[in-house]
């Protein structure tokens, strides 16, 4: 493999000490999805370069990340790349060749036994985990301070962490934020590492249907879109995947998993497969879409990409993009635009679409079937905002003789 990638300069690297690890790396980087190119190229000079800079290094055998965080910190700055260093991180998982460093403190080894137990006996996702784990971390070093010392945590010491991050976050995370504390001082209070009913605490309250969903303007909707410049193949693609928010109301997490037969050219339609409710929708496409999307596949979309994935990454490894990346493309389209769109979230392009299929006459049920709602309850709060079609229901005051 490395006589493909450094056809003129393979010596080298096959003839370095380090030769068949590089040989490994460079054959990993092509079954993980990294497409072969200068980019991955870099990613195996950039490896040779820190393998030779540090002698502490031995490759082969199983190290720990500990060992690795310590080998690598020898090497000069200048040599080290982030992005090559967490492709080796990769690397080495994949190989069965870095371990976890075991915890040394009790305080780690807490949090490891908390780890499992969220794992096998709540069953939370990894996600979850760790934003669990992240509050208590977060809590823990503002109030167990250096000495670790759990038993000596009080009530003062919750109410203090809690009060500083009110000022941070919106009472709808502090709400998570106080589940994942009492979830642990419950589990430290079952064990004995804490006093018991620390896990007490009173919670924000929020309410359902507080606050009405941000729709946008349609008017604004077509200046963002037509904002996007489709010159390139990034621009066809943020502009492909804002449409088909803006227009069939789709969620992040249902435009990343749309893949190339979902959509059915002879039928014209697109096969969405909803993550709340867990049913497959059929929407038909219209021209509109068809030439968008026909043209994003002819032009845009790289030949080379080797997933099945309607809309993947731009940088290797090659994958589809995650949910995350689609908020990131509205929030980074939306600023590029120079629209008045601050604090503005993805979502305002669903509540857009369902508040246009409202003022133009269709039912809630048939609304709430498009979005992918559970009751009829979650698509009756966009009723609430639609300020126009509530004045003709209104009715008038009675007026009062001799005013």
């Amino acid at each position: 493999m490395l006589k493909v990638f450094f056809p003129k300069s393979f010596c080298r690297y096959e003839y370095s000490r380090f030769g068949a690890e590089l040989e490994l790396f460079a054959r990993w980087l092509l079954a993980a999805g990294y497409l072969p190119g200068a980019a991955t190229r870099r990613h195996v000079h950039r490896l040779k370069c820190i393998l030779e800079a540090t002698a502490a290094l031995q490759c082969g055998r199983i190290l720990f990340e500990a060992e690795l965080d310590g080998a690598l910190a020898f090497v000069p700055g200048a040599l080290r790349h982030a992005s090559t260093e967490r492709a080796y991180r990769r690397f080495l998982k994949a190989e069965g060749r870095l371990e976890e460093t075991q915890p040394q403190g009790p305080v780690e080894q807490l949090l490891l036994r908390y780890r499992e137990y969220l794992l096998d006996v709540r069953g939370l996702a990894p996600a979850t985990i760790g934003q669990h784990l992240g509050t208590i971390e977060e809590f823990l070093s503002l109030s167990a301070g250096p000495s670790q010392d759990l038993s000596a945590l009080t009530s003062e010491h919750v109410e203090t962490f809690i009060h500083i991050l009110s000022r941070r976050v919106l009472r709808q995370t502090l709400q998570h934020k106080v589940a994942h504390l009492r979830a642990f001082l419950r589990f430290c209070g079952d064990r004995g590492e804490t006093a018991r009913g620390l896990e007490r605490i009173d919670t924000p309250r929020t309410y359902r249907g507080e606050l009405p969903p941000r729709a946008l303007d349609w008017e604004v909707i077509e200046k963002l879109l037509s904002s996007v410049a489709r010159t390139d193949y990034l621009g066809r693609r943020d502009h492909a995947i804002l449409h088909l928010m803006a227009y069939y109301g789709l969620r992040p997490s249902e435009i990343a998993a749309l893949t190339l037969d979902a959509v059915n050219w002879k039928r014209r339609t697109l096969r969405v497969e909803q993550r709340k409710t867990r049913s497959t929708l059929v929407l038909p496409l219209a021209d509109q879409t068809l030439e968008i999307l026909d043209r994003y596949l002819a032009d845009g979309r790289p030949c080379d990409a080797v997933t099945n994935f309607l809309f993947p990454k731009a940088r290797s490894p090659v994958g589809a993009l995650t949910s995350w990346g689609i908020c990131d493309i509205f929030t980074k389209r939306a600023r590029q635009s120079g629209l008045p769109l601050d604090g503005v979230s993805s979502y305002a392009l669903r509540h857009s679409f369902a508040m246009r299929l409202l003022g133009r006459g269709v039912g809630v049920k048939t609304i709430g079937d498009l979005l992918g709602h559970h009751s009829l309850e979650s698509t009756c709060v966009y009723l609430r905002i639609e300020t126009d079609m509530l004045r003709t229901v209104a009715l008038p005051v009675p007026g009062i003789v001799g005013f």
